[in-house]
């Protein structure tokens, strides 16, 4: 099925709230009809129309988990999140030999991610290898700092030893 081209705010007005805004009363109906209504919002407003087999929970963690200011931040290229977008907003970053400035992008397995070769790009990475907050490397993921350079080897399966230890 194609994704719906026409205009959003008609099919979104026609469903009722926009997603994220509630009326002061909700609207009276059964669980499953409200869970239809919520999800055909999302759907429309995001043009999501793929589904995923799975637990929600462990696709939404591994949705997040594969986004590039995450996986900076696991390879410890940037000291915090924000500081990964950051770095990706800010042109520093090549996937695959191309730059890419939107830290949302998501990752898939084979990826390399790159610093540029400019001395600016790579001196802020070099403080990030050099803070003390070292944590031990994800198994998807693997780190060559003297090329700075990572690569993602597969998509994180086993999220759960991974919250804990957070």
């Amino acid at each position: 099925m194609s994704r719906y081209r026409g205009p959003r705010f008609k099919k979104i007005h026609r469903l009722g709230a926009l997603p994220g805004l509630t009326n002061k009363r909700p609207r009276a109906g059964n669980d499953l009809r409200n869970q239809s209504r919520s999800g055909k919002k999302i759907s429309i407003s995001y043009s999501s129309r793929r589904k995923t087999k799975g637990s929600t929970g462990q696709v939404l963690l591994q949705l997040l988990e594969m986004r590039l200011d995450n996986i900076l931040f696991r390879l410890g290229m940037a000291t915090t999140i924000p500081g990964a977008r950051q770095l990706v907003n800010h042109r520093h970053i090549l996937v695959n030999g191309r730059i890419v400035d939107i830290p949302s992008c998501r990752c898939k397995p084979r990826d390399i991610i790159t610093a540029r070769d400019e001395q600016n790009s790579r001196a802020l990475i070099i403080n990030s290898f050099n803070s003390p907050s070292q944590d031990e490397m994800q198994k998807h993921l693997t780190l060559q700092p003297f090329q700075y350079k990572g690569l993602v080897n597969q998509i994180i399966f086993d999220l759960n030893l991974h919250i804990l230890n957070n």
